[in-house]
């Protein structure tokens, strides 16, 4: 390894570079890890609706300008930034790919296996093996068992029962057992809210904590702009310092982009690097799974003791779809309902005081469907700059046929569980969200078809990887955060394997 201030350089601290962080530090290579937003800060706000759904309290200063479905033009979003990436606001699923979904991947379920285990360790997933109908083969357990299901799950494992539904417990990465750290009281702020007391485990709460423990240096509050190279190889990063708005440059012998796939293929479209291969490509096969909330209004109220209950799943389904439309269909999952004043907040207008009165009275199921990678859906640059003077990012995204017929199949499944439970009126909420985004550097064989190779590195570049779920070439059927957390772990002992090499 060539000489540097730091054996590798990690930009984001998600899945893939909490991962790749751990992997490195605790191999010996003097590495930092910088995060675009801050500490989460775990206080009262954390656990308040308002502060983090309608407010969003860690919304990112820089939008990203998004045209979905049949727009005409770009709107603004603007996505949460936080040390830990997505996992500070995910509600802790952790479900693996099924065999079938590496079918149009370059490596396989089995050279994936021993990561998804060594994942679920270090994000202490409560899990039981055989639950899933159509889960994977498994060489190790959970690290934990599950949880008694709470009511409101009880009530959904009932109907479906009922029905001849099987479903069974979410894999969680929740502290429901780990003595070592606080243990999870089972409010109902965990999906989408940072957890004030750390019982979820989320990666600043666990891997980013004992990666410090190796000594790795986390600089939060720095973006990462643009990538430098010299003679086929990354020479700096360039950066700002959001606080001061300074800009700064920092080198390493490897540097893995790991900012997710909506920042990474910005990262190096801004870079312009001469010895990148097959440029066209990159930023393009945006997925980001085709989503929607089926719910029902119950004639009493779903959960008075406003209680955790994402404990169900199912999987049965999932290969409904693979010999008609050569892919998954996806899962099925409970997820909470939000407080009164955020279901009026998104009400349709007429509707609002009354959406926000039956709330209470209220049950939803999660519809995950895989879609198609398309060309036409991608990331670019907008040509504005943002408050810091870096070029604006702008997505294009639209839906397919398949997606579609993927996700009613789903939903239909869902309403069948909610009448069995005593549903009475049906309702449907669409998710336009980006937090499962993934696939726009498409890893593979060949630079003909795609911009990394099978151990995600750039193709023409000797030391620059990128270990978020822009890697994946197809999307599967469930949150592609295990899998993105297992590939970076995989990836991690090639680097440290060569690290003599690169």
């Amino acid at each position: 390894m060539k000489s540097a201030r730091y054996d590798a350089l990690i930009i984001g601290s998600g899945f893939g570079g909490s991962a790749a962080a751990h992997a490195l530090t605790q191999a010996g290579l003097k590495t930092i890890l910088l995060e675009r937003g801050g500490w989460a800060k775990r206080d009262e706000g954390d656990w308040d609706q308002r502060k983090i759904l309608l407010e969003q309290r860690y919304r990112s200063a820089s939008p990203l300008l998004v045209r979905q479905y049949n727009d005409k033009k770009f709107e603004p979003i603007y996505p949460n930034e936080a040390v830990g990436g997505m996992s500070v606001f995910y509600g802790g699923a952790s479900l693996r790919l099924r065999e079938n979904d590496f079918d149009k991947w370059p490596i396989n379920y089995a050279d994936l296996e021993k990561y998804y285990c060594k994942s679920e360790r270090l994000l202490g997933v409560h899990g039981e093996s055989g639950e899933d109908v159509c889960g994977p083969p498994r060489s190790r357990d959970y690290p934990f068992g599950s949880i008694e299901l709470s009511p409101p799950a009880q009530r959904i494992r009932a109907a479906a029962h009922k029905i001849g539904y099987r479903p069974g417990r979410i894999p969680l990465a929740i502290n429901f057992a780990d003595r070592t750290r606080p243990f999870c009281i089972r409010c109902n702020t965990c999906d989408g809210f940072p957890c004030k007391i750390e019982a979820k485990n989320d990666l600043a709460a666990t891997v980013l904590r004992e990666a410090q423990g190796f000594g790795l240096e986390i600089m939060a509050g720095a973006m990462a702009t643009k990538l430098l190279e010299k003679n086929g190889r990354i020479k700096s990063v360039e950066c700002i310092d959001k606080e001061s708005r300074r800009p700064f440059s920092l080198s390493a012998g490897i540097v893995l982009v790991c900012a997710g796939a909506l920042h990474s293929p910005a990262i190096l479209l801004r870079s312009k690097l001469e010895g990148e291969k097959n440029r066209e490509l990159v930023g393009r096969y945006l997925m980001r799974h085709c989503n929607a909330v089926v719910g029902s209004v119950f004639a009493r109220r779903t959960n008075p003791q406003n209680t955790f209950h994402k404990q169900l799943c199912f999987t049965e389904f999932y290969e409904d779809m693979r010999e008609k439309l050569g892919t998954a269909a996806g899962i099925i999952q409970d997820i909470y309902t939000p407080a009164p004043e955020v279901i009026g907040h998104h009400a349709p207008r007429g509707l609002k005081k009354l959406s926000g009165l039956v709330a209470r009275h209220m049950q939803n199921l999660l519809c995950i469907a895989e879609d198609d990678p398309q060309f036409d859906n991608g990331v670019t640059l907008a040509g504005g700059k943002d408050l810091y003077g870096v070029e604006k990012i702008q997505i294009s995204h639209r839906y397919t046929r398949n997606d579609r017929e993927r996700l009613n199949h789903l939903m239909g499944k869902a309403r069948r569980v909610l009448r069995a439970a005593g549903g009475v009126i049906p309702y449907t909420y669409a998710i336009n969200s980006f937090s499962h985004a993934v696939g726009t550097l498409r890893f593979g064989h060949s630079p003909g078809h795609s911009v990394l190779d099978e151990h995600c590195r750039l193709w023409g570049l000797d030391n620059l990887f990128v270990l978020d779920g822009s890697f994946m070439p197809t999307s599967g059927g469930v949150n592609p955060s295990l899998t993105i957390a297992a590939n970076a772990f995989r990836v991690s002992d090639h680097i440290i394997s060569h690290s003599e090499k690169l």
